[in-house]
């Protein structure tokens, strides 16, 4: 493995890591500066098709419903359709006028760059407020604890992370020792032994961390939670794979040596964001109920 790709792994966990046990605003202009880069990427492929989107309008917006989770989720569900409206009302009136393309794609890029990744804002506040001991409503441990005595957002989303990261190693030594069976022409160096094996890992990984945070069924609730990261995690890998399919280009940027674009590193965490919010605060306190009961 080529020597900027490895230092720059080394530092893109550093920061990731840092952000993400910081919490609060650190988490959130971190997450943000992402956003940045990888609404810039997405415009690239999408202008490589020679669609015209409303970018800044949609940047801004995506922006604004990021900033918003970290201040309350129901602000950037209110904020979604209206921020949707705006873009409708600029395309309307531009010098020159708009097409469905450049309609479709300043709203997919809303949605994809912004909506859905807010999801993982709205996860890391969970029980940020009882647990902040920074400014910014900034955390960091005293002690090292146990994954199951950090804050309920940030041991879900390094779980999360965890099992994600995992996936993706799986299904790539999967596919290069045991691919044999063609995945999808969308990518064509997937493979169906590949895909298993990532959501295996997943799987693995996620019902370790069910049990060590004690929930409920926790070989059922892991193995469930497992496979909705394993079988999300591709869907975005294959979504941006199809963009940069169609776009005719290898890689979403050039900002990270030896990996790419950002958003050839963060495909896989897109479309899992909002499965992993709703099955933590949905369905797991549902079934703790009815343990309870």
């Amino acid at each position: 493995m080529p020597l900027s790709r490895i230092l720059s792994t080394i530092v893109a966990l550093i920061l990731a890591l840092g952000t993400t046990f910081l919490g609060g605003w650190y988490f959130t202009v971190g997450f943000s500066i992402l956003v940045c880069i990888a609404h810039r990427e997405y415009l690239e492929l999408v202008r490589a098709k020679g669609i015209c989107p409303a970018a800044k309008t949609s940047l801004f917006l995506s922006l604004a419903l990021v900033v918003l989770s970290t201040l309350d989720s129901q602000l950037t569900d209110a904020l979604l359709p209206i921020a949707g409206t705006c873009i409708c009302f600029y395309l309307l009136f531009k010098p020159k006028m708009a097409t469905i393309a450049d309609l479709a794609a300043s709203i997919l890029g809303l949605f994809y760059i912004g909506y859905l990744p807010s999801f993982w804002l709205r996860l890391r506040t969970l029980g940020s407020e009882l647990a902040s001991n920074l400014p910014l409503g900034g955390y960091w441990p005293q002690t090292w604890p146990n994954l199951s005595d950090l804050p309920t957002g940030l041991s879900v989303t390094l779980l999360s992370f965890i099992c994600i990261s995992m996936a993706d190693s799986a299904a790539y030594v999967g596919g290069k020792w045991l691919g044999r069976t063609h995945f999808s022409d969308i990518s064509p160096k997937k493979t169906v032994e590949g895909a298993v094996f990532g959501v295996l890992g997943s799987v693995i990984l996620a019902t370790l961390g069910a049990k060590f945070l004690n929930w409920p069924f926790w070989v059922g609730t892991g193995v469930a939670f497992g496979l909705l990261l394993g079988i999300a995690s591709l869907m975005g890998d294959l979504i941006e794979s199809l963009m940069k399919r169609d776009a005719g280009v290898k890689d979403s940027g050039k900002l990270i040596p030896g990996h790419g674009g950002i958003l050839d590193r963060v495909d896989s965490y897109i479309f899992t964001a909002p499965f992993v919010y709703y099955f933590i605060t949905l369905l797991l306190p549902l079934l703790s109920q009815w343990v309870g009961s």
